[in-house]
């Protein structure tokens, strides 16, 4: 038999799925590790940390099932992108990794504006502008408040990379993961010299890039001790983690769309022909697959804005399940009742760590039916944001296919394909980016011929949510008012932060 390994560190835990060659899911561990939030904005994790759970996590998932850990072929990682390790020249870990989430970096981005030229030269330069979760404004930051720990600086690498390093004593990353760290030329696949160049930041502290796809070293003798895997096994380089869940999605050819509802919300379109959003308001990276990119657009409160609703606002008085059931008694728009889902600022479209969440058009006839139902719209709405900026460049849309726990809302998924106008595929597997991980070493140790091979004799659509014509012409005069709304209080939102500052 044939099996492969796919490990995802993400930012709650480490996920190893164990998969054949069709699919079959043979064994799924996790295991979880803490997140340090030392101060307001800040989010960090010991990489140390993720280690341990990558040895408790593999061990689990292959010391409870009858195989042979020769018959694992080949293995591939994941990871949460744009977190910074930092080691020394004995490849120690300097000071905790600081995350994706965290937000201390706001002067470094205006910083790196500055230094790149503005915005169109930065975007020209890495195809991206400068968020305070990317990785170059956290060497920055590093730079400039912790000198001490800087100079000790030897490699800095994303957090899969440095777990591969443990596994295989080699250095290197990946195109998909190097693209999110706002270092990256995502146009011609190399660090960017010219922005390192101004940013005073040296290229030797970066490893090689490779391809997804690549062969990044094998597992060595006291790891497999260590773990239980067979010396040697050959460890494919893999990818960020929204491209792992790209290809675990079969997000893998043009026009193919995925629209992801999770905390988090995103829209990813894979593409041949790269194009960076002049304005910033939409991401380009490099795809896992050869040759290929994807445009993906981000909003920070999707489920979020869900479980807001079912935590806060109705103290767990009301399951998911009831909210939904209370949702579809209300008509589509929800009586006039609209919702902007910025609880925690937004990414896409406005970039703005400003804006907050509104109810608007609250009257005396809205309950809590309507209050449901404009949440699960609004969600949908912001959505349509990204896939119009995606539809904006160019991409045709051949097909959406949604997943994430929002993928699981019956009425959700209806809303969502009324607003964007589109059908909305669901799928037979939907594992996440360990799943991914492990198609990517398939291709690379060569069980799959290629990408395409891999997903579509693997990923199967399961069902079809067709869009409600009349519905959908009646929220285009809505999305119409929501896209307004931001515009008339973005001024009043950076306001409010001002007055929130006050004693």
């Amino acid at each position: 038999m044939v099996y492969l390994l796919g490990l995802d560190i993400g930012t709650s835990g480490v996920k190893a799925l164990l998969v054949s060659p069709e699919g079959k899911i043979i064994s799924s561990k996790t295991e979880s590790y803490p997140l340090a939030t030392l101060h307001s904005g800040w989010a960090e994790q010991s990489p140390y940390d993720w280690w341990e759970a990558t040895v408790k996590v593999i061990r689990k998932t292959i010391s409870n099932i009858p195989i042979d850990s020769r018959e694992i072929k080949g293995i591939s990682l994941s990871g949460q992108m744009h977190s910074s390790v930092f080691l020394n020249k004995k490849m120690d870990v300097i000071r905790p990794a600081i995350l994706w989430s965290d937000t201390r970096t706001s002067e470094q981005c205006k910083e790196i504006y500055t230094k790149a030229g503005g915005l169109d030269q930065l975007i020209h330069y890495v195809s991206n502008p400068a968020l305070e979760g990317f990785t170059a404004p956290k060497i920055l930051w590093l730079k400039e408040n912790e000198p001490e720990n800087y100079e000790k600086v030897k490699y800095i690498l994303l957090p899969k990379d440095y777990i591969r390093y443990r596994l295989t004593n080699e250095l290197f990353t990946d195109v998909s993961d190097a693209a999110g760290t706002l270092l990256f030329d995502v146009i011609k696949k190399r660090w960017s010299t010219s922005l390192l160049g101004k940013l005073e930041i040296k290229q030797n502290l970066l490893p090689p890039v490779l391809n997804s796809f690549d062969l990044a070293g094998r597992i060595t003798k006291p790891i497999a001790e260590k773990t239980g895997l067979k010396f040697k096994t050959p460890v494919v380089a893999g990818g960020a983690d929204n491209a792992c869940g790209a290809v675990g999605s079969g997000i893998t050819e043009e026009g193919r769309v995925m629209v992801s509802i999770g905390s988090s919300g995103v829209v990813l379109a894979q593409t041949n022909n790269p194009q960076a959003d002049q304005e910033g308001r939409i991401h380009l990276f490099n795809h896992a697959c050869p040759n290929s990119w994807y445009m993906m657009g981000v909003m920070l409160s999707a489920g979020m804005s869900y479980e807001w609703l079912e935590k806060k606002l109705f103290n767990h008085r009301l399951s998911y399940a009831k909210l939904d059931q209370l949702a579809e008694e209300i008509e589509p728009g929800s009586e006039g009742l609209i919702f902007l889902p910025y609880l925690y600022g937004e990414r896409t479209p406005h970039n703005d760590a400003n804006a907050r969440g509104v109810y608007f058009g609250i009257s005396g006839k809205h309950d809590q039916r309507h209050f449901a139902r404009s949440v699960l719209e609004g969600v949908a709405f912001a959505l349509r944001d990204s896939l119009e900026l995606i539809k904006d460049k160019g991409v045709k849309i051949k097909e959406i296919r949604a997943i994430g726990g929002g993928a699981k809302s019956r009425i959700w998924q209806q809303i969502l394909a009324d607003i964007l106008g589109e059908e909305i595929n669901l799928l037979n597997i939907e594992e996440g980016p360990a799943f991914g991980a492990a198609l990517i070493a398939g291709v690379g140790v060569g069980t799959y011929s290629s990408f395409a091979e891999a997903v579509n004799r693997i990923i199967k659509v399961e069902k079809t949510i067709v869009p409600r014509i009349k519905n959908t012409g009646r929220y285009e005069y809505y999305y119409q008012l929501y896209k307004k709304l931001y515009y008339s209080l973005k001024d009043d939102f950076r306001g409010l932060k001002e007055l929130n500052g006050y004693p």
